[in-house]
């Protein structure tokens, strides 16, 4: 049983192999499915709130992915693309031809694959706050990362009294992004692979239909991606949550419950 708050009732954990590894997973509802996917370094427990939502009517799948929660880490560094294929893949063995897809941040990167990639086993889409698209560079962006490059030179050749393992470590946690200071071994090296992903050319190719959901003060997916996901995906329309950051739909609650319901029961 997964503790999932004071407001909340238990729900079941179920356990499922993929690919040669066990995903944590919840099933509650019935009637058409539908798959929530969270976002990078969360859990479950980040979007049952989206799934207390919903299972009075559908039958809504949300998992641990691979690496996060209480689901296994891959063996070896994987990229959203493979991840999108774990989804596939638990979606066949679950016996779920197509579903709507929700996706938070990294979930809504997988989503977006799932549309392009695997149109009959998508119905409708809800990208929340997404990844998936490289953040515009600046000059800002190319002087951090000399320094980071710098810094990471004289660590690595200058302390030699540390241990080179215990040497990294201090310097990534020092002067690494929060994920990657919260990320350790094999999804360090797979946070490195999917931050550098760029499915803009995927997004035109998309053919369900779509609404896309925004905080206006979001920092990690800042608005104007939104407005390039808007425009690219040819069903598709944006709603923006003012006041609202990268977890929009936690934010906005009250408001996220009454879009999702009317894009979702408009079928």
């Amino acid at each position: 049983m997964l503790e999932v708050g004071k407001n909340q009732e238990e729900v079941s954990i179920m356990i499922k192999k993929i690919n040669g590894l066990n995903i944590n997973y919840i099933v509650e509802g019935q009637g058409e499915p539908i798959m929530v996917l969270h976002g990078w370094g969360c859990n479950i427990n980040t979007v049952l709130s989206i799934v207390n939502i919903l299972k009075d009517r559908f039958k809504v799948y949300a998992l641990d992915l691979p690496g996060f929660g209480e689901s296994e880490e891959p063996k070896e560094p994987i990229g959203s693309f493979e991840y999108a294929e774990i989804v596939k893949k638990f979606m066949i063995d679950e016996g779920v031809e197509k579903a709507d897809f929700i996706g938070h941040s990294f979930g809504g990167k997988l989503s977006i694959i799932m549309g392009s990639k695997y149109p009959d086993m998508v119905n409708k889409i809800v990208l929340i706050d997404s990844a998936g698209l490289i953040p515009k560079r600046g000059p800002k962006y190319y002087i951090r990362v000399y320094s980071f490059k710098t810094l990471r030179f004289i660590y690595k050749n200058f302390f030699f009294w540390i241990k080179n393992d215990k040497r990294m470590e201090k310097f990534y946690k020092n002067f690494g992004s929060d994920d990657y200071k919260n990320s350790t071994g094999m999804m360090r090296k797979i946070l490195v692979i999917v931050v550098n992903e760029n499915l803009k050319d995927l997004l035109k190719t998309i053919k369900a239909p779509t609404l896309i959901i925004w905080g206006d003060q979001d920092m990690d997916t800042p608005l104007y991606m939104a407005h390039t996901m808007e425009k690219e995906i040819q069903d598709s329309g944006l709603v923006v949550f003012e006041g609202a950051g990268h977890y929009s739909y936690l934010d906005d609650f009250n408001k996220f419950r009454a879009v999702i319901n009317v894009f979702l029961n408009g079928r």
